[in-house]
C-alpha cells in the first residue's frame, strides 16, 4: 500500500480500527490545517520506505468520535499501530525521519 493522499469521506467505527490486521498508521487531521499540510510531504518520504504499511487519513473535528476515542488534541496526531494495537504515536511531526522510525516499529525494516 502507499500513502493515502486524501481523507476519508466518513470516520471509521473504533472497533473496525481495533480489528485491523497488521501494521497501520492513522493519521488524524484536516484538509485545512496548516500543520498537517506540512506533514505530506514528510509522510510521502518516510511511506516511500515502507509500502506495505496501510495508511488512514482521518479528517478530525468537533463531533468527530474517533479522533476523541485515541485522545487526539493537536493535528496532525499520528498513530502507528500493530493488530489494531497502538505501538507509537506521533504528534505534529516535523522530520521524515521521526515518521520512518515509528513505522519501522510496527512494519519492520524500510
Amino acid at each position: 500500500m502507499v500513502m493515502n493522499p486524501d481523507y476519508a469521506a466518513s470516520e471509521a467505527a473504533r472497533e473496525e480500527i481495533d480489528a485491523l490486521h497488521g501494521a497501520a498508521l492513522v493519521e488524524f487531521g484536516t484538509p485545512w490545517c496548516g500543520h498537517c499540510q506540512a506533514a505530506q510531504a514528510l509522510l510521502a518520504t518516510a511511506f516511500a520506505k515502507f509500502p506495505q504499511v496501510r495508511h488512514l487519513k482521518i479528517e478530525d473535528g468537533s463531533g468527530r468520535r474517533l479522533g476523541r476515542s485515541f485522545k487526539v488534541k493537536l493535528w496532525p496526531t499520528l498513530i502507528f499501530l500493530d493488530g489494531g494495537k497502538e505501538v507509537a504515536r506521533l504528534v505534529r511531526p516535523t522530520t521524515a525521519q521521526e515518521i520512518a522510525d515509528g513505522l519501522a516499529k510496527i512494519g519492520g525494516a524500510g
